[in-house]
């Protein structure tokens, strides 16, 4: 596989969003994550689950983006180890302003093909 499979399967992750179960599925159940509204490293698939849960309290009253999407992506892959460094910008509805996040995702190829197994997301402010 080359960085042009990597950087597919990563579009597709994110053309799943929305869809948990097929988003996850490109995300290893032993992944790492530091966000920027957590303030310890997140361990596994339950530990997100749980982020996300409070994330949809926090915001039941806001408006929900319109659109969230990868920009000024750049892939890079040694064997089965990849890196995609990349914006993601949450649209709104006119008015609202947009969230942008820098983010760098550390992939693994196995049986299953590219999954994260590391993400960092930091919030622009």
């Amino acid at each position: 596989m080359t960085v042009d499979d990597l950087t597919a399967a990563f579009t597709d992750m994110y053309r799943s969003l929305g869809d948990r179960a097929a988003f996850d599925a490109r995300l290893h159940p032993d992944l790492t994550i530091w966000e920027s509204d957590a303030p310890d490293l997140l361990d596994g698939l339950a530990a997100l689950d749980d982020l996300r849960d409070r994330r949809a309290s926090a915001r039941a009253a806001a408006a929900s983006p319109t659109s969230v999407a990868p920009e000024q992506l750049r892939t890079e892959a040694w064997g089965d180890t990849g890196l995609v460094r990349y914006v993601l910008r949450a649209r709104y509805a006119a008015g609202q302003p947009d969230e942008c996040f820098r983010v760098t995702d550390v992939l693994r190829r196995d049986e299953r093909g590219w999954r994260i197994v590391h993400h960092h997301a930091e919030a622009l402010r």
